[in-house]
């Protein structure tokens, strides 16, 4: 991190079985622990997890977790599922962000309609005050989708790990504009992240713009 010159990482927890596999709760919670620099995302797996909104509240308020981060095409379910409500209820209320998978994946046994930014909408709509935020901006068929979503919703974002910094503009032709709704993650140890910070120094953007996907927007929806 202070190679890449990165001040905080979000660590994120995946119960995956059916396809990419399994970093713990309790895994991610041991490595984060006793560093402020690192913030820890639990997960939750309906089809294993039983009260995950009594689950979630546990893990927020007695184990530190920061946010969640939600895998429904690798866990072959759809987002706006009935099912998940109580816990999208609970992250409004603690003001914890959800981090969904969107878009395509590398994975053997994901299945694309899960990961279709449009059942996003649902949730923003019934959770107005919920944070939540799309990884990887839908990556592949549906980039003009997310950026509708943040045009319509105030607490939608875009994160644009897993993307070639020199084609976001390609992607995303307004995202100076929405530049307040845009969040740079890295998907480490996947790529370079420094070279990945240095690309998004270099777009056709406003210095303002580049602080915002850098740094100023997660500060503000991790509440930094």
């Amino acid at each position: 991190m202070d190679h890449n010159k990165v001040d905080y990482s979000v660590i994120v927890a995946e119960i995956a079985p059916l396809t990419s596999g399994i970093a713990t709760n309790e895994r991610v919670e041991a490595f984060c622990s006793g560093n402020p620099r690192l913030i820890p995302f639990c997960t939750l797996n309906p089809y294993i997890h039983p009260n995950m909104a009594q689950m979630l509240e546990d893990l927020c308020i007695n184990h530190g977790f920061k946010g969640i981060k939600l895998y429904p095409s690798y866990n072959h379910y759809y987002p706006n599922d009935n099912m998940m409500y109580p816990l999208y209820s609970v992250a409004e209320r603690l003001g914890i962000p959800v981090l969904f998978h969107t878009g395509t994946s590398i994975f053997s046994n994901s299945r694309l309609k899960y990961s279709d930014p449009i059942y996003i909408d649902d949730i923003a709509v019934d959770f107005p005050n919920l944070k939540i935020v799309m990884a990887h901006g839908g990556r592949g068929p549906w980039y003009d989708l997310a950026l509708t979503l943040v045009r319509l919703h105030e607490n939608v974002y875009i994160e644009v790990s897993g993307l070639p910094p020199k084609k976001l503009l390609e992607y995303f032709p307004d995202m100076e504009r929405f530049s307040h709704k845009f969040i740079f993650g890295s998907d480490w140890p996947a790529v370079d992240v420094k070279k990945n910070i240095e690309m998004i120094r270099e777009l056709n953007i406003s210095d303002e713009a580049v602080s915002n996907i850098l740094g100023e927007n997660a500060r503000k929806v991790l509440g930094i």
